[in-house]
């Protein structure tokens, strides 16, 4: 099952994509994290195979997958081809920082280049969005937490990434984190490492990696990350991303206005969204 949250009427809501429709679900629950949190997903199952289309996906506006998440967590570093690039060593542990909501946009929505700097550099990432409360979780258990999966696009300003060994202010500039187009539910992605993710720049393939090469697995993750927070339905782990960004080529890559950036992960489907100047 896909899920979304969208703009319907006017009002932010969120349901099932069915082909080319939506199906709105937001009598069951006001969101889809509430309805993550009152453990809907069955229930909403249910209630979009007894319903209508309520419009074509193309006539409402996506809204990024989770718009109000608690938490989002990236993880830094977690292909070994972005870590040779860059040159940094391997680390025993993930790397992590944190992204705020209101860095989110979702799906055709534009990521915004800031007035104070021009390296603003794409990175296609796998996004697990957490379906139940999990606190000291094991690897074993890990997945049995996942409510579903969607693309992410890490967007970072890199001049500001780099101010210091913080990755921070790089990371949370509003309007650069791309996150959808929808949810797709764990029954439908049972193992996450066996998946492909590209990202293309203007139609430009830039990365090309398959997620059997993340070095801590999302399992792992989930387990660490619990050890010291209850993730909570609707927090957000956005998992890394591989080799290819554009701080690292020679010349550098950047993101402008005018730009199309696009994260295509199989069995899930792509993240597209324009590029526009503050």
């Amino acid at each position: 099952m896909k899920l979304a949250s969208f703009i319907l009427n006017d009002t932010p809501t969120w349901g099932a994509v069915d082909g080319d429709s939506v199906i709105d679900l937001g009598g069951l629950a006001p969101s889809l994290k509430a309805a993550l949190a009152g453990g809907l997903l069955g229930a909403a199952a249910e209630r979009a195979a007894g319903l209508g289309p309520s419009a074509a996906l193309a006539d409402v506006d996506l809204l990024p997958v989770i718009p109000d998440p608690d938490k989002v967590i990236c993880v830094g570093l977690n292909y070994k081809s972005h870590i040779e690039e860059t040159g940094r060593s391997d680390s025993d542990y993930p790397v992590l920082f944190t992204r705020w909501a209101n860095t989110q946009v979702g799906y055709g929505a534009p990521m915004i280049r800031p007035v104070n700097s021009t390296k603003f550099d794409y990175e296609g990432e796998l996004a697990v969005v957490i379906g139940s409360p999990a606190r000291h979780v094991s690897e074993a258990d890990a997945l049995g937490h996942v409510a579903g999966y969607s693309c992410y696009n890490d967007g970072s300003i890199r001049d500001w990434q780099r101010h210091t060994h913080q990755f921070t202010p790089g990371k949370n500039f509003e309007g650069t984190g791309g996150f959808g187009p929808w949810l797709v539910t764990a029954d439908e992605i049972p193992d996450p490492s066996a998946l492909h993710l590209k990202t293309r720049l203007n139609g430009q393939e830039v990365q090309n990696s398959t997620t059997d090469l993340l070095i801590f697995t999302v399992p792992y993750l989930i387990e660490y990350i619990s050890g010291f927070t209850t993730l909570e339905p609707g927090d957000v782990i956005v998992t890394g991303t591989p080799g290819g960004v554009g701080f690292k080529r020679n010349p550098p890559l950047f993101m402008k206005d005018g730009d199309t950036v696009e994260v295509d992960i199989s069995g899930i489907g792509v993240l597209s969204n324009p590029v526009r100047d503050e």
